[in-house]
């Protein structure tokens, strides 16, 4: 029950009574929350109100706001295990989880000279640039973009395009095997098209995922550059 005159703030009591809610299972993760409009009949106060107490919840971290599908109870978060061998589809799995990937762009760009460095080639050689987004049981988890050497893996964006796995693009390509040679994660602040990619607030930091895999004689065959839904997932570091 909201107390007026108690000497704690409307919107304080609202925040306190939907996250003894969400401790004692009323409100389950991954449940959606109640429009502002049932909550501000069940509390009998304004929509700005509850629009107060449901940004602190967001801010704690119990609540998610998904644009143009509604606010959300936290989930736990996915684990997303980094190791010599990592496989988004392999991490979803082990956790029973769907996973599934949807392709934003495939071309072709020239190499600058981070990325000739980073993979090998000379200045200018064409590179396969493929962006996508990493879905787990239908939530983006992931916005990726992804260079590979064109010369040496001709046919690669059509074999990507057929499986959605780049270990089965890479194997029809003459790569049976490939392995992380370095990965290198940072937090920041979501530029706009993170926030409309990933469905976050602007004020959420994002996990960025700088990493090269090689194959088994060490060449590079994939540099990328992933950014995480940090309130979907957290990054294991095993050790092999």
């Amino acid at each position: 029950m909201i107390e007026r005159g108690s000497g704690v703030a409307v919107w304080r009591q609202i925040e306190d009574s939907l996250a003894a809610d969400i401790a004692g299972g009323v409100l389950r993760a991954g449940q959606q929350l109640p429009t502002e409009l049932q909550l501000a009949a069940r509390f009998s106060v304004n929509r700005h109100t509850i629009r107060r107490a449901v940004a602190t919840l967001v801010e704690r971290g119990l609540l998610r706001v998904e644009q143009g599908r509604g606010t959300f109870v936290q989930d736990n978060a996915i684990d997303y295990a980094i190791s010599k061998r990592t496989r988004f589809s392999q991490n979803m799995a082990r956790q029973n989880l769907s996973a599934d990937v949807d392709i934003l762009n495939s071309d072709t760009v020239p190499a600058n000279a981070e990325l000739a460095e980073l993979l090998r080639v000379a200045v200018g050689d064409a590179l396969f640039r493929i962006q996508v987004l990493s879905k787990a049981e239908g939530r983006v988890v992931d916005y990726a973009t992804m260079f590979f050497p064109a010369a040496r893996l001709p046919g690669l964006p059509d074999a990507y395009r057929r499986h959605r796995s780049v270990t089965r693009a890479l194997q029809e390509c003459g790569v049976p095997d490939y392995t992380r040679r370095f990965t290198r994660v940072t937090a920041r602040l979501p530029d706009a098209e993170m926030v409309d990619y990933l469905g976050i607030p602007k004020n959420r930091p994002v996990l960025r995922v700088k990493s090269l895999n090689v194959d088994a004689a060490g060449v590079p065959v994939q540099y990328g550059v992933t950014s995480f839904n940090g309130d979907l997932v957290q990054l294991v570091m095993e050790q092999e």
